[in-house]
């Protein structure tokens, strides 16, 4: 598992991007050249359970809380992986 990062530290976009598409290629069992970041997750066929695992270790890789409704707000990678690397100056927002 990857090991997570100290809260202070901001990822990149970049580095986002590669750490959840290398996990849902994991999951889907595909290489992560395959994997399309401006897909929706949902194009993924990730069952309710194995997207908040997903989720719960994205926070752990992070060091930092993730709203779930980030998921639905930002549903493709690519745009996740922005969202997340611009901080949480939004974070009660996507909250609702």
């Amino acid at each position: 598992m990857s090991q997570p990062v100290k809260s202070s530290e901001t990822q990149t976009a970049e580095a986002i991007q590669t750490w959840l598409l290398t996990q849902i290629a994991k999951r889907i069992d595909i290489d992560p050249d395959q994997v399309d970041i401006q897909a929706p997750f949902e194009s993924f066929a990730l069952e309710s359970a194995e997207a908040l695992v997903l989720l719960t270790q994205l926070e752990q890789w992070l060091g930092r809380s993730v709203p779930p409704m980030l998921i639905w707000n930002y549903p493709t990678i690519e745009l996740l992986s922005e969202r997340l690397a611009a901080g949480d100056q939004d974070e009660e927002e996507d909250e609702n």
